[in-house]
C-alpha cells in the first residue's frame, strides 16, 4: 500500500518512524501492526505503507512525530552522572551535559554512575539498535584500574572466558600494565575489548578476578573514539564517524529508504 501524497521521495513508514527517534525500525514494524500509527488522520497497518516526509502528518498514538535532521554526538561522562533522562531524586543524569536539542536524542546503551568514558547520543533508532544488538558484535574498549598485581594469568583468564552468572563472558585485545597503587597497596591498569555489552560486564569480570575497580573509562565504541574530549564535553561526530558505524552494522545510507 502506498498513500497518496503529493509528489516527493516517499520512505517506507517504519523507516520515518525510525528517522524520528521513536524507535528501530523492527520496533517500528510492531507499532504499524498494532495499529498504532496513523497517516492523514487514517490509521495504517500495512508494513508496505510509504510517506513523504515533510508533507504528511503521521502520529503514534495520536501524537505526531517528525523525522528530524540525523544527529549523533559523542560525550565523555563523568563519573557521578546517571544515564537517564531524568532522576527522581534530583541527581545529575548525562542529559545535563548535552547542548540545546539533545534532550530530543537517545543515549545508545548505558554507563553506570561510576563508570566513565564515551557514551553516543543520537535520534537514529536504527543505527542504535544494531549497534547494541549483540548478533553485530559491535566492540567496545575500555581501560579499568584495579588494586592488586595483574599480569599474564589475568590476561589469558579473560581471552578464555570468565564465568558469570549469565554466562561466559570472554575479552579481546587484553593488555595489563602495572601502575602505582596508594600507598603499598599495588595497582594495575588492564585494557580490553567486549563485544557483547552486558549490564555491569567489566566490574563484574573483575569481580570474577578478585580485582577491585578503581577507575573504569570506555575509551571507544565500534570506531569511534574517546580521545581528544574532555570529561563533562560532547562533540558532534564526523560524517567518517556516522559512515563507519552504518558499516559496521552493515547499512548503507541509503537502506530503508526503498
Amino acid at each position: 500500500m502506498t498513500v497518496e501524497t503529493p509528489n516527493g521521495e516517499a520512505v517506507r513508514l517504519q523507516r520515518y518512524l525510525s528517522r524520528a527517534g521513536v524507535a528501530s525500525r523492527r520496533e517500528g514494524e510492531r507499532l504499524i501492526t498494532q495499529g498504532r500509527v496513523s497517516v492523514d488522520g487514517r490509521v495504517v497497518t500495512e508494513l508496505g505503507t510509504r510517506v513523504v516526509p515533510g508533507r504528511q502528518i503521521v502520529c503514534v498514538d495520536g501524537e505526531p512525530v517528525e523525522p528530524g535532521s540525523l544527529r549523533w554526538l559523542a560525550v565523555f561522562k563523568p563519573a557521578g552522572f546517571l544515564t537517564t533522562r531524568k532522576d527522581d531524586r534530583g541527581r545529575p543524569t548525562v542529559y545535563s551535559l548535552l547542548p540545546s536539542g539533545g534532550d530530543d536524542l537517545f543515549h545508545v546503551g548505558r554507563l553506570d554512575w561510576q563508570t566513565e568514558g564515551l557514551l553516543l547520543f543520537t535520534n537514529d533508532g536504527e543505527v542504535a539498535h544494531r549497534l547494541l544488538h549483540p548478533s553485530y558484535r559491535v566492540p567496545r574498549r575500555y581501560l579499568v584500574e584495579v588494586e592488586g598485581k595483574a599480569g599474564g594469568p589475568e590476561a589469558r583468564r579473560l581471552e578464555d572466558g570468565v564465568t558469570l552468572e549469565d554466562g561466559v563472558a570472554r575479552a579481546e585485545k587484553v593488555r595489563v600494565a602495572a601502575v602505582k597503587g596508594k600507598g603499598r597497596i599495588p595497582a594495575s591498569q588492564i585494557q580490553l575489548t567486549l563485544r557483547e555489552g552486558r549490564k555491569r560486564e567489566v566490574r563484574r569480570m573483575m569481580e570474577a578476578l578478585d580485582l577491585p575497580v578503581r577507575r573504569l573509562v570506555r575509551l571507544s565504541f565500534g570506531p569511534v573514539e574517546l580521545a581528544g574530549l574532555r570529561p563533562g564535553k560532547w562533540r558532534d561526530l564526523t560524517s567518517e564517524e556516522v559512515h563507519a558505524l552504518r558499516a559496521v552494522v552493515g547499512l548503507r545510507e541509503s537502506d530503508g529508504d526503498t
